[in-house]
């Protein structure tokens, strides 16, 4: 059984088109995801999946695999697969190209609770929601949990939905999905075989198709992760926090 840790990082941002080798107080993104990630200590190998050689270039000094993909793959998912090659029983841990505030403990936990438990065969994480207009979001995933933090449901809607009354935030109940995963490896090339279901396609959320298929999701509830990139607002909230953080190099 091997741990990998995939980076699936493209060139082609909708809505930030090259962030992967936007400058971060001097040095590209996915550098900084790379650093991050290579300190969990769990990982066997650290893997950037690309379809672009300047996202491979940039990375090829970090003593890293860097996998070229296909430029066609529908999702980071489909990317992620491609590069793991995953054995039925490796766990392959999924994470996002734009989120270098990542803590490796949050690595080395969703890889322990698949490789401790064959319950599962997925894991991701969650923190709290603290505010009104977060619960509201539709760009902010919420999440719905059994008694043993096995994933209900995910929804942009603000679930669980109070009848009477505005949302309780301290009740403990509203949890944000926080976009990491971990998949068993003969799971996560089930998932990438199957068509979207109608759920994945009205919300857009891919991990709805995991659901669909009957999978089980543990939920590792922490802190949230950070300031992560999606817009070129988001570098001076960034690099302000690194700063903060007394990460400047």
């Amino acid at each position: 059984m091997r741990i990998l840790g995939v980076i699936p990082s493209r060139w082609g941002s909708t809505r930030f088109p090259g962030k992967s080798l936007h400058p971060i107080l001097g040095k590209p993104l996915i550098v900084w995801v790379v650093e991050a990630v290579k300190r969990a200590r769990s990982l066997d190998a650290v893997i950037v999946a690309t379809d672009d050689e300047r996202i491979a270039e940039a990375v090829g000094g970090q003593g890293i695999r860097v996998a070229m993909t296909s430029p066609h793959h529908p999702s980071g998912t489909d990317r992620v697969a491609e590069a793991a090659q995953a054995a039925p029983d490796d766990v392959v841990v999924n994470i996002q190209g734009d989120e270098p505030l990542i803590e490796p403990a949050l690595i080395d936990a969703l890889a322990a609770k698949l490789t401790a438990d064959r319950r599962w065969e997925m894991a991701t994480a969650a923190c709290p929601i603290g505010e009104a207009r977060e619960l509201a979001a539709p760009g902010v995933v919420k999440v719905v949990t059994d008694r043993d933090d096995a994933a209900l449901y995910f929804s942009r809607l603000p679930i669980p939905f109070r009848r009477d009354g505005p949302a309780d935030l301290a009740s403990g109940l509203y949890w944000r999905h926080l976009g990491i995963y971990a998949y068993r490896g003969d799971f996560l090339n089930r998932l990438v075989r199957e068509p979207p279901c109608l759920l994945e396609q009205t919300e857009m959320l891919e991990q709805l198709r995991a659901l669909h298929l009957g999978a089980r999701i543990a939920v590792i509830r922490t802190g949230p992760m950070g300031v992560g990139v999606d817009t070129p607002e988001d570098v001076g909230y960034l690099e302000a926090e690194l700063r903060r953080r007394g990460r400047t190099d």
